[in-house]
């Protein structure tokens, strides 16, 4: 059976085709946009890539199409499957029919942080060797690919509450039917899909209720959001976690046969945290205590590894084993990954979407620069791509989100929303803006120095700023050794 896949270097939609690939099919596929990793996992499949979306790619006759959430009508493939009645569906249709069906699936949902905590649940399950199958919306480097179809019942998957399709406007987790849920966080972002926050809780919901009364819910303690999604009404026993609440709170709330999961971070930039299980008896006594020492920052990280654990213990993985396991994570391409340094600057990648993502993730890193002691500077490379963030409905949060940084660049989208002259002249801290990347390039060229840390930040592929740039500080530090 051939299937192309519209869409396919998207993070969910390129991870599925691998899934399609694993279980026989022949699998094809078109996107406006080939970058690397995506493609490169998916060349290495032996997955057929075709660059945009003519109808000339739908000649061979597919038997389906998987019509990806970024089609709409108008385009041209689209159009054609539509002429010609080719059969199609969507992208977490044919998950929940094909691959998800018998599962005992693991769903991480939220706002920020799903890629990192699918990753470290399934890393934490592969460390187990309880081979899960799972499709993660990145590429996680303790894993062979984004995408495997698993050797037992346990499959994770990352539960996005984008819409399905254009002909299904549901959010994909709907069809996942999660047996355990991660609910890591709930903010108002997608502004062009949903109309407030309000429609996401009510998504949110749609999940909650596929939930069985015999799984699990994981959520943030004291997270108003996620709360008030719980108080529409829920079926699921539930677990909380929180960073750094104080004990008797945590033993009242387990009390009674509850569980409450807390960290303590030993360190400013989360790599060091100790996290105690309440639970035991009517009181909530303590149940297990490890600490973890590991080579990722920032409290959105201690976050995530929390409620991976929770959801792993779930399944049968002992705390101490999880524990064990991300102390060997070695994090998410494209999650602060760091690229390359040359003459003693540092060029990092960061898959940033949200404000709150871009904030955390700063902060984080800035942490980490403060413990070391060091003169260094922190540089943020922004293009706010999202379509959130390009409508300019997160412009103050914008504004907010990069105060961390020693001096912020700005990358101006086409027909952006964004009133970047604001950025610049309301920044507390040195802001830039320009249209081209070759204009920031010359800017960092000229202005960098030893000891700067540059974090590129980006949801697209910033027109290949990251190569482009150590090829430019690499040619200055061939001339300088002169």
């Amino acid at each position: 059976m051939h299937i192309h896949i519209l869409g396919i270097c998207g993070t969910f939609m390129g991870s599925m085709a691998i899934l399609a690939k694993q279980l026989g099919y022949r699998v094809s596929g078109s996107d406006a946009n080939v970058y690397p990793p995506m493609s490169t996992q998916l060349e290495q499949q032996g997955i057929e890539l075709m660059e945009g979306y003519s109808e000339e790619h739908l000649y061979s006759e597919p038997d389906l199409v998987i019509i990806g959430n970024a089609m709409s009508r108008g385009n041209s493939a689209v159009e054609y499957v539509l002429n010609k009645g080719i059969r199609y569906t969507s992208g977490p249709q044919w998950l929940a029919h094909h691959v998800l069906q018998d599962k005992w699936v693991l769903g991480v949902a939220g706002t920020h942080g799903k890629t990192s905590t699918s990753a470290m649940l399934t890393w934490i399950l592969e460390y187990a060797e309880m081979k899960p199958g799972y499709l993660i919306g990145g590429v996680a480097k303790n894993l062979p690919g984004s995408a495997d179809i698993g050797d037992s019942i346990f499959f994770v998957v990352e539960a996005d509450e984008y819409d399905s399709a254009f002909f299904d406007k549901r959010s994909k987790f709907i069809h996942y039917a999660p047996r355990t849920a991660i609910l890591n966080n709930l903010e108002f972002d997608h502004a062009d899909i949903f109309d407030d926050l309000d429609a996401i809780k009510k998504q949110f919901h749609h999940m909650i209720r596929t939930v069985p009364g015999n799984g699990l819910i994981i959520s943030p303690y004291e997270d108003a959001n996620i709360d008030s999604v719980l108080k529409m009404g829920s079926w699921t026993k539930q677990q909380q976690f929180g960073i750094d609440v104080g004990e008797e709170i945590c033993k009242k709330l387990a009390a009674g046969g509850g569980v409450f999961w807390n960290a303590i971070q030993l360190n400013n930039q989360g790599s060091e945290f100790e996290l105690t299980k309440y639970g035991q008896g009517t009181t909530g006594e303590v149940m297990s205590r490890v600490v973890v020492n590991w080579d990722i920052t920032g409290e959105h990280n201690v976050r995530n590894a929390v409620a991976a654990i929770a959801a792993a213990h779930n399944v049968g993985v002992e705390v101490p084993t999880a524990a064990a396991a991300l102390m060997k994570y070695q994090g998410v391409k494209r999650r602060m990954e760091l690229l390359g340094e040359i003459g003693g600057i540092n060029v990092y990648d960061d898959f940033a979407h949200h404000p709150t993502a871009i904030e955390t993730t700063l902060k984080g890193l800035a942490a980490k620069l403060d413990s070391e002691a060091s003169q260094t500077r922190l540089i943020a490379v922004i293009e706010p791509r999202s379509n959130t963030m390009k409508m300019g409905t997160h412009q103050g949060q914008l504004l907010k989100s990069c105060q961390t940084a020693d001096m912020v660049i700005w990358k101006k989208p086409e027909k952006s929303g964004i009133n970047f002259s604001a950025l610049v002249s309301d920044s507390r801290t040195p802001a830039y803006a320009f249209n081209e990347v070759e204009q920031i390039i010359t800017f960092l060229e000229e202005g960098c120095r030893p000891g700067d840390h540059i974090v590129i930040m980006s949801n697209g592929g910033f027109e290949g700023i990251h190569d482009k740039l150590l090829s430019a500080l690499d040619r200055d530090s061939l001339r300088s050794s002169y």
